[in-house]
This record gives C-alpha cells, structure tokens and sequence, in this order.
C-alpha cells in the first residue's frame, strides 16, 4: 500500500467499562494524506451530527457543542466519501482500538460489514511510541514535545488539529527507522556485491587450474606419444 493516511475523531464520549464505543457517537473525523514522506493538501473532514448530547468530559476536551451539530450531516451520508478515502492505504492512528472499534461500530448501525483491517493497514503510532519510549509518557502531548513539534494550535483537541500533530511526529517516529532500514539495505547490497566478486574470482581461479591442468594433460600427452 503507497498511500499513508493520518487519521483521528472526536466522540460523544466512552465508556470506561465494557465495550467503549456501545452508545456512543463520533462528532468529527479528520484525516490528512502523507506521500513520499510529505504531508500534503489532500484532507478529509466534516463534523457530524450525533443525535444524541455530547457527554460533559468529552465537551471539556473538544470544546464542540451540541447546538453546532444540528446541522451538520450524519455518519450515513458521508461514509462513502470517507471509506473511499481511506481504503487501500496505511491508515496511521494514535491508539488506533479506540478509533477503529468506533467506526466499525458507526459502519455496523448502518448495516455496513466492513472491517476497516480489510481495507487498510493499520499502523498504531502508540504501540511503536511505546517501543521506542518504554516507560514514558507517550500521549500526542508528550511526542510533540519530545519532538519540538509545534502544539500551539492546541488549545482544545480536534480530529484535523490533532491528525496534522500526529503527521508530523510519525514523520519523525519513523525518520530513525528509515535511516536504519536504508542502512541495512546498503549493507545488504555490499554484501551480494562481495560475494558476486568472491564467485568470479573463484570461477577465474578455477578456470586458471583447468587450463593449467589442460597443459599438463598435452604435455604428458606428447612426451610419452610413442608409449600411446
């Protein structure tokens, strides 16, 4: 898959126990394109309206009232713009149970049977944070400082905000990485260039022997010729 999608929503809320998703809606997906290791122009956006209210904890991270989704459209009318736009692609998500379990669960209310693994590869930044960071905090805060990624335009979390924050720290996640496997795939290569050159030499040496074993066979040959 060439193409790398960063993607985040924002919910109505979760539930702490039990299945986190079960009664609960997503109010905004923001996704943003990355190609050949570069962010570009091409974004999915929208809001939506959830029809139900937006639990109090959830409105003091996201700061998205109520009265502002009444309008907007909801999940039903916009998905197939957003599978469009995701599939066939690595979908690249900060804690990607979270986010994943909540669409599959909107794609399911409509009677959509489809699995978001099935039509992307799903990359969780949290999981490789964690790895590199063992033991530290690895929320988008904490990577975006650790990276000195701008989180000024982080006043209040929001899906666009948030996906073009962990676009920039995945690009610097994996840089090391790309590095090593560049690295790798050199030494890769001077290694089969070493034995291509350890073949010919050996196949010189061998042709030297059979020519020089050759002369010998003419000059036994010809020496004891009256013997023959």
């Amino acid at each position: 898959m060439n193409r790398q999608i960063v993607l985040d929503i924002e919910t109505t809320g979760f539930n702490k126990i039990y299945k986190h998703y079960l009664n609960h809606k997503i109010i905004e997906i923001g996704a943003i394109e990355i190609k050949n290791r570069k962010i570009t122009n091409n974004i999915f956006h929208t809001y939506l309206n959830p029809n139900r209210k937006i639990e109090y904890e959830a409105y003091k991270i996201h700061k998205i009232k109520n009265s502002f989704l009444k309008k907007k459209p909801i999940f039903k009318n916009i998905v197939n713009k957003f599978i469009n736009f995701i599939k066939n692609s690595d979908l690249i998500i900060h804690n990607s149970k979270f986010d994943i379990k909540f669409i599959e669960y909107e794609l399911k209310l409509i009677s959509l049977k489809i699995k978001i693994s099935n039509i992307c590869n799903i990359i969780d930044t949290l999981s490789i944070s964690r790895k590199i960071f063992p033991g530290k905090k690895n929320d988008l805060n904490s990577l975006c400082k650790r990276y000195k990624i701008n989180i000024n335009t982080r006043k209040k979390h929001g899906a666009l905000i948030d996906a073009k924050l962990l676009a920039n720290v995945y690009l610097n996640i994996t840089r090391k990485q790309i590095k090593i496997n560049d690295l790798f795939k050199k030494n890769i290569k001077k290694q089969k260039n070493i034995n291509i050159k350890k073949k010919i030499l050996k196949y010189k040496i061998n042709k030297k022997e059979i020519k020089d074993h050759i002369k010998y066979l003419k000059y036994i040959k010809k020496k004891y010729k009256k013997f023959i």
